[in-house]
């Protein structure tokens, strides 16, 4: 005999747990009806809330005319949220680190009606985060998910969402000589204890993850997630080519463009002789015998080492490689394509540091303009003769 089936009931979600044991997605109130399971949108604490839309599902499932037919006003943010969590948010390159914007968003939007996304609502959310940036990328979430929803057929019209203005582009770029202070500041930091300086190094991975992302102009990612060697799933280094492949075999091309790169005979010899002395067994940067997933921490102590401001960030390698490039008078085609991005933004962002920028408008805009070439006056006489 079949088991009776349950009619719909409330049933509260547990968080989520990202990254480092921080929360990736909060606690919510979900309605279950059968094999199908609608978010209230709801929070832990919000019990009385999830009860009245769990009358209101039942009483649209009993009476067709109150059905809501996709209206903004009838569907919940949470909703939209969860169906992009579920369809599209796997996809992504860091599905942990959108897990936990998404959360981000429930924590403000989720008792929301899809009706109350309008500019102030969006500017009140980047107000109270506090960085705009942060802000912006979650923000950019909250509008791939809406559209992701009308795409579905969920809501019957898209919903808008307003952003925060972009930061102005980081300019910071490192001369030569800061390169290299920059590096040896992460070779020879030591770790402390009880003030003094003891024999343990501790940021000489730090020392190669700026070498191979200087030479190279890769994203910080790709340097730390790189193999040593051929791997599947994995960016990797072939030491016998001379390559570096930024982008996983048959990993899906994003925006963020990743080509192979050819390393400069100076790093190969690097790469060589890391792995010659397992420095790198698996990985280019590793720590203790295990990759590193993030760098940016390990960065901010070698920065202080080496006496810089909090502008100098692990991307400030990467706008340092484009802008030597561009310096050397490498063609701007074959210099967009070694760090990987487009022509379009490689000549838009770094040709002023070419040489030769603007230079014939230079030397001629205070020159003497040509002389007008007038007729002679008896030529002149001569052809009015002519017509006569």
């Amino acid at each position: 005999m079949s088991r009776k089936r349950k009619g719909p009931r409330l049933w509260l979600q547990p968080a989520r747990a990202g990254r480092e044991g921080r929360t990736a997605e909060a606690a919510v109130w979900i309605i279950r009806d059968g094999s199908r399971k609608h978010s209230t949108g709801c929070g832990a604490d919000q019990l009385a809330e999830a009860e009245r839309r769990l009358a209101h599902y039942i009483a649209e499932k009993h009476d067709p005319s109150l059905a809501r037919q996709c209206r903004p006003d009838q569907i919940p943010v949470a909703d939209a949220i969860s169906l992009y969590s579920e369809d599209v948010a796997p996809t992504h390159a860091r599905p942990a680190e959108t897990a936990t914007r998404l959360g981000r968003l429930l924590d403000h939007f989720g008792t929301m009606m899809l009706s109350d996304i309008k500019g102030k609502t969006c500017r009140e959310y980047a107000e109270a985060r506090g960085a705009p940036s942060s802000a912006r990328r979650e923000l950019e979430d909250l509008r791939a998910a809406l559209k992701h929803a009308h795409k579905e057929g969920m809501v019957d019209r898209p919903i808008p969402v307003t952003l925060p203005q972009r930061g102005p582009s980081r300019e910071r770029w490192l001369e030569r000589s800061e390169a290299a202070r920059l590096i040896w500041a992460a070779w020879r930091l030591r770790q402390k204890y009880k003030g003094q300086d003891t024999e343990r190094r501790t940021a000489q991975h730090v020392a190669r993850f700026i070498l191979v992302a200087l030479y190279t102009g890769s994203r910080a990612g790709p340097v730390c997630g790189a193999a040593i060697r051929p791997t599947l799933h994995s960016a990797y280094i072939d030491l016998d080519a001379g390559l570096f492949y930024r982008k996983p075999p048959g990993a899906k091309q994003t925006k963020k463009r990743a080509p192979p790169v050819a390393l400069p005979d100076r790093l190969l010899a690097h790469l060589r002789r890391w792995e010659r002395l397992e420095l790198s067994k698996n990985h280019v940067v590793e720590w203790n015998g295990k990759p590193v997933t993030k760098i940016n921490k390990a960065f901010r102590a070698v920065r202080e080492a080496a006496g810089f401001d909090d502008d100098v960030i692990p991307h400030t390698l990467r706008h340092t490689a484009a802008t030597w490039l561009a310096r050397n008078g490498v063609p701007l085609s074959e210099a967009a394509d070694y760090i990987g991005m487009s022509v379009e933004t490689f000549d838009r962002v770094y040709r002023h540091h070419c040489p030769g920028f603007q230079e014939q408008a230079r030397n001629n805009i205070t020159a003497k303009a040509p002389a007008r070439l007038l007729p002679d006056r008896n030529d002149t006489k001569q052809h009015q003769k002519d017509l006569k």
